[in-house]
Order: structure tokens, then C-alpha cells, then sequence
């Protein structure tokens, strides 16, 4: 599956439009779920014991979780360092 292109920019306020072929942000090609768990950690002061504690599963479990959704970000920003 290709990666999702942005086409077109509009500004609601003065309906300004940019038209071209953007990538999606990294952060917005992530799922809901991984998104919801970086806004969490975020509001956490980066705290994986305080993730654990909310989320009522191990540390090395959460760590995961953030690794992997590490792991994701590098492979958007090696894919898009490839292109250029």
C-alpha cells in the first residue's frame, strides 16, 4: 500500500488552497491507539512508571509499546530520507 498524499491545503478561514503532493506528518500516519499513547505520555512528563500505573500493565510492557512505536517513526523518517 502506498503512503497517503496530501492533494490539497485550504484555509477555512480566507479559502486560500495549496494544491501539490504533501506527505502525511509522521505523528499522523500513526494509529489512534499509538497516538492516544504518546499524548498520554506525554501529559505523563515522559513517566513510563506513571504510563504502567494508568494503563495497569508492567513497565517492560509499556517500554515496549514505546519502542515499537519508535521503531515506526524511524522507518517513516528512513522511508521519506530515501526519496530525497
Amino acid at each position: 500500500m502506498a503512503p497517503v498524499q496530501v492533494q490539497r491545503l485550504t484555509c477555512t478561514r480566507c479559502d486560500t488552497q495549496i494544491t501539490g503532493s504533501f506527505p502525511l506528518p509522521e505523528l499522523l500516519q500513526l494509529t489512534d491507539d499509538e497516538l492516544q499513547f504518546l499524548l498520554e505520555f506525554v501529559k505523563k512528563s515522559g513517566s513510563l512508571k506513571l504510563m504502567a500505573e494508568q494503563l495497569k500493565l508492567s513497565y517492560p510492557t509499556v517500554r515496549n509499546m514505546l519502542d515499537a512505536i519508535i521503531g515506526k517513526l524511524n522507518t517513516f523518517s528512513d522511508t521519506e530520507k530515501k526519496k530525497k
